[in-house]
């Protein structure tokens, strides 16, 4: 009996120690940080911000709304002359940081946001700071999937947007005056959250950064058009699951802020989602030993996130964070001073 009940606890250790808990999971439950549930937020697709109020401009189920860090989000953009678009598009949005654009003579508008149109005829839609919509830019028959603003300088300070196009990316640039330039019509097919990188982000500083979630491969587009790239994710990549929204840390980053990212419900979907906004607390982020002028970077499925740090010469990956497994993340990471 002794023998009988000393062999079937050695089984047991050893499938403990080798069928049980894969190793993958055991090494989640040490990371430093985790995406959780903030607010509900039907339809959210997007984040951009924070404004001068501290807010962040939330878009969701076609329509924009604007969210304090401590309280719930309310209704913007709405009534006469406000914003719509149609339900189950991909309306991504970005705000300006308020650089002056290149010798135009004109601005992009304190606290203005600008989104994708990727319906009907695709452009760009700007809604300025009470709520007043308008049809910024036209864009020809493309479907856009990215915009960011170049906040550096390496592009002129204008409004950037990505598109598929003949099975890969096309770089739209567009000035304060709605003009719109191609800066690269045959780059790798990115799409979602892509920033412009800080000066101090090695070799790729003021390039636009975009990630594709079907390789987890991150790319450097320049303004000349040329395109490099930096890493590869070393999470699991492929459609509706691998590298999709990017944010570059700011300075000042300490416990006070927080990263905020939006998980869009998706029924049907290996990560179905949540329809919530996603928080990363600031605590966790210092504990993460997150920088400013990193880059991080968060899958689609799940919200697993790594970190991207260049210098001159090179370029390391770390995984920092994963999310609720449910999660189903879209566009931009963006990173706010709780108030």
């Amino acid at each position: 009996m002794v023998l009988l009940l000393f062999l079937i606890g050695l089984g047991l250790w050893l499938a403990g120690c080798g069928g049980g808990s894969p190793a993958p999971a055991r090494a989640r439950a040490t990371l430093p940080a985790r995406w959780a549930r903030f607010r509900h937020v039907p339809g959210v697709v997007d984040l951009a911000g924070p404004r001068g109020d501290g807010q962040l401009t939330v878009a969701a189920a076609g329509r924009l709304l604007l969210l304090s860090t401590s309280d719930q989000p309310v209704p913007f953009a709405r009534g006469s002359g406000g914003y719509t678009t149609a339900l189950g598009t991909e309306p991504y949005i970005a705000m300006p940081t308020g650089k002056p654009a290149t010798g135009l003579g004109c601005s992009f508008g304190k606290d203005a946001t600008y989104a994708l149109e990727p319906n009907g005829s695709p452009g760009v839609i700007s809604i300025d700071k009470q709520g007043q919509a308008r049809r910024f830019a036209s864009l020809p028959a493309v479907r856009p999937d990215g915009i960011a603003f170049d906040d550096v300088g390496r592009f002129g300070y204008r409004l950037l947007v990505t598109a598929t196009a003949r099975g890969g990316t096309t770089v739209f640039g567009v000035d304060c005056a709605g003009r719109v330039t191609t800066i690269a019509s045959h780059a790798p097919r990115v799409e979602g959250g892509i920033a412009v990188a800080p000066l101090s982000f090695g070799s790729f500083g003021g390039d636009l950064v975009a990630p594709d979630e079907t390789t987890g491969q991150v790319w450097a587009i320049g303004p000349g058009g040329q395109t490099r790239l930096i890493a590869r994710s070393p999470l699991p990549a492929g459609g509706d699951i691998g590298s999709e929204s990017a944010a570059f840390v700011p300075a000042g980053l300490s416990r006070d802020w927080a990263a905020y990212v939006a998980d869009r419900r998706s029924p049907g979907n290996r990560h179905p989602g949540t329809d919530s906004i996603l928080r990363l607390p600031g605590a966790e982020l210092v504990r993460a030993g997150i920088h400013a002028g990193e880059l991080v970077v968060a899958r689609e499925g799940g919200a697993q996130t790594i970190v991207i740090n260049c210098s001159a010469s090179t370029c390391t990956v770390r995984h920092v964070a994963d999310g609720p497994t449910a999660a189903h993340v879209e566009g931009h990471i963006v990173f706010a001073r709780h108030r």
